[in-house]
């Protein structure tokens, strides 16, 4: 079972310890559809999969796995379930963040008495393979953190599930892990989001954007990222600011009726390789003119890798003081112009590329322009 490495060290005592990020659920329309789309496209490998066939009655599961991220895209099978309302409201969308702990009663009981609301009680899921101990609280909109306690499981995925193997030949595109979250919230919802990181799972801020960082000449957005101790867990909460026109983060609200999940950001070892496949397997990504290529040696400096193969595939680039970053971002991955990908990788650098937010959302208002949402 393939799961985000523990920490070896922390620079300090984490007050609510997380390994890592378990999985990402979402809710679909067509969980099999999807699950051909991300195998196809991304690269995923099917591992493992629930539905009536493992005597599961009202909806399907796939679990899909590349590197340490792992989905699971779950649908209904009746009108009137959650599920289906959940998929009528928002569109295709995250549901779940499932976070790794050591003690999912324990990680349920501290939230809760630190004012969590909860989302599911702690239950213990049984099988030949083990036991995994499932907890949940919720948070911004309809969106759940899950605590996942598996350290006496030794299956495919969880108790519920069977193995499954995909029916196709499926090639990797080259992602490692989940980087960061993002999540879009209401105007003024910010503050009170990242209070509840801060005093209910002990994150800390890391870095705080207002409008004057993140804005072009027609919209705008605030943001404010929290991290837990080890700092495997990032989460980007963004709420909209004032501008000319509505900026993406309206356009997300409007779209996905409410609060959710904006974008997910994977990080590769190649961006190269990895752009390159995603673009030949039909991924779109936003477009940025190439006049931004212009000012890329003075404003990064010396950089690995050759400016002319970043420029044909669109690939961003940024940098802090411990280095350097390179990141693209998709298109939204369902008709509602919802959540997005973004690929990533650090050469060194912590930051989330602040030096290509104004490139960043000219291209995101070209889009919404053709949408008629600007």
């Amino acid at each position: 079972m393939s799961t985000l490495t523990k920490a070896q060290t922390t620079t300090q005592q984490d007050t609510f310890p997380i390994n890592g990020t378990d999985h990402i659920e979402f809710y679909v329309g067509n969980a099999k559809q999807a699950a051909y789309y991300y195998q196809a496209a991304w690269g995923y490998r099917l591992i493992a999969y629930r539905g009536p066939e493992t005597g599961c009655r009202d909806k399907v599961s796939y679990v899909l796995e590349q590197g340490k991220i792992r989905l699971v895209l779950t649908a209904a099978l009746t009108p009137d379930s959650d599920i289906a309302r959940h998929v009528h409201e928002h569109g295709d969308g995250v549901k779940v963040l499932a976070l790794w702990v050591d003690d999912a009663a324990r990680a349920f009981e501290t939230a809760v008495a630190r004012g969590a609301q909860p989302a599911m009680e702690p239950q213990v899921l049984e099988d030949g393979h083990g036991r995994v101990v499932l907890s949940a609280i919720h948070t911004y909109g309809e969106t759940i953190h899950t605590f996942v306690e598996r350290k006496d499981y030794h299956g495919a995925f969880m108790p519920g599930f069977e193995p499954r193997e995909p029916m196709m030949d499926i090639k990797p595109v080259g992602l490692q892990f989940v980087d960061h979250c993002v999540g879009n919230v209401e105007l003024g919802q910010m503050n009170r989001w990242v209070e509840f990181y801060q005093n209910v799972l002990g994150f800390k801020l890391l870095i705080t954007f207002d409008d004057k960082d993140i804005s072009t000449k027609y919209t705008a957005l605030m943001s404010k990222v929290v991290s837990n101790g080890n700092g495997y867990i990032k989460f980007p909460i963004n709420e909209p600011a004032k501008g000319l026109k509505k900026s993406q983060i309206e356009e997300y609200l409007e779209f996905y009726r409410g609060p959710g999940v904006q974008h997910i950001a994977v990080h590769t070892d190649d961006i190269i390789y990895t752009v390159s496949e995603l673009r030949r397997r039909g991924v779109d990504f936003l477009y940025v003119p190439e006049t931004y290529y212009d000012t890329v040696p003075e404003r990064v400096g010396h950089i690995d890798e050759d400016l002319e193969d970043l420029k044909r595939l669109n690939i961003l680039i940024d940098r802090d003081d411990e280095g350097y970053l390179l990141q693209l971002f998709s298109k939204p991955v369902q008709d509602r112009p919802t959540v997005f990908y973004e690929i990533i990788q650090r050469k060194g650098a912590k930051s989330f590329g602040k030096g290509n937010f104004k490139a960043l959302f000219e291209a995101i208002e070209r889009e919404q322009a053709l949408r008629g949402t600007l």
